[in-house]
């Protein structure tokens, strides 16, 4: 509790309004109050909610949750954390960025030990990937990429990185060119795609470009960029109307302290509630897995708790 004290008097000295144009969720109610609840540090068993429609999973960069949760420059953020689910003991499972993309989206990191370019040789993951599993069990997926200019790029193009679009990776996805300009596709298709529950993939990976995914500009940058993007996704109808999650995470900290913020929002994510359950990006990538009854890719994400416990 007294972390949330804390944050509540970050919160009160007067940065909440930095977005005029996009304010936070709607505010809690009285009931919600009352579930305020935090987590008893016990690794989660069993299965997650069978109940997911979409989970829409935003990957910002190069934080760790010291330097964002507490921070007077990132007030959406923080308010966002405290209306929802915060996993307070996340961590990111290697460095530089890519190994931890491809952690999230395969279990492993296939090798794969810098932020190389692809296509070819030693910078290729030729391991499944969730999407496969995904599109097998009858769902649909996209990637969407702010500053690719144009679907399925494998190359660096001005704030658009190769190395954040973990996709472009795998020779499941890329081999298939017509799949793959189809799945992977400039973050500008986003705002289209959710104008309608049907319309949006049951699961959504957003990266933002180096600018206002934290890599290149100010965590106040990267906090307004959310501030603008969030409410959109939340006001959407596969999140009015279907039990839908979205994720926030970065994909590792800095140095030795590689202890990231994860927040878990939406109708599907449990009301003001903290967890400090020790997680990992294979717990997330788990919980996914087990929400949609597939099998776990690697023993990496088969032994890591899910994070069934900030869900509702």
């Amino acid at each position: 509790m007294l972390f949330l004290s804390v944050l509540t008097l970050v919160l009160a000295t007067g940065c909440v309004a930095e977005s005029p144009t996009a304010g936070p969720p709607s505010p809690l109610s009285s009931q919600d109050a009352a579930q305020n609840q935090q987590g008893t540090g016990t690794p989660t068993t069993g299965t997650a909610s069978r109940g997911l429609k979409h989970v829409v999973i935003i990957v910002e960069e190069n934080k760790p949750s010291s330097n964002i949760i507490g921070n007077a420059a990132a007030p959406f953020i923080n308010k966002l954390a405290a209306d929802y689910s915060l996993a307070t003991n996340y961590q990111a499972v290697t460095h530089p960025s890519l190994p931890n993309y491809l952690a999230l989206t395969s279990g492993t990191n296939a090798g794969i030990t810098n932020d190389c370019n692809p296509p070819g040789g030693d910078c290729t993951a030729r391991v499944p990937a969730l999407t496969g599993e995904i599109q097998q069990s009858g769902r649909i997926w996209k990637m969407y990429a702010e500053g690719m200019p144009a679907p399925c790029t494998p190359n660096n193009s001005g704030s658009y990185a190769v190395k954040h679009n973990p996709f472009m990776y795998y020779p499941s996805v890329t081999d298939n060119k017509a799949t793959c300009a189809a799945h992977d596709v400039p973050f500008s298709q986003l705002g289209a795609d959710l104008k309608g529950a049907s319309t949006l993939p049951d699961y959504a990976f957003i990266s933002p470009d180096m600018c206002n995914d934290m890599h290149d500009c100010s965590v106040q940058t990267g906090d307004t960029w959310l501030s603008q993007q969030v409410p959109q996704i939340l006001a959407s109808p596969a999140f009015t109307t279907q039990n839908s999650l979205l994720v926030i995470t970065w994909d590792e900290g800095s140095g030795a302290n590689n202890k990231v913020s994860t927040i878990f929002a939406g109708p599907a994510a449990k009301k003001v509630y903290t967890s400090d359950v020790a997680y990992s990006h294979y717990s997330l990538l788990h919980t996914i897995e087990s929400s949609w009854g597939l099998a776990p890719l690697t023993g990496n994400d088969s032994n890591a708790p899910i994070m069934t416990d900030m869900l509702r």
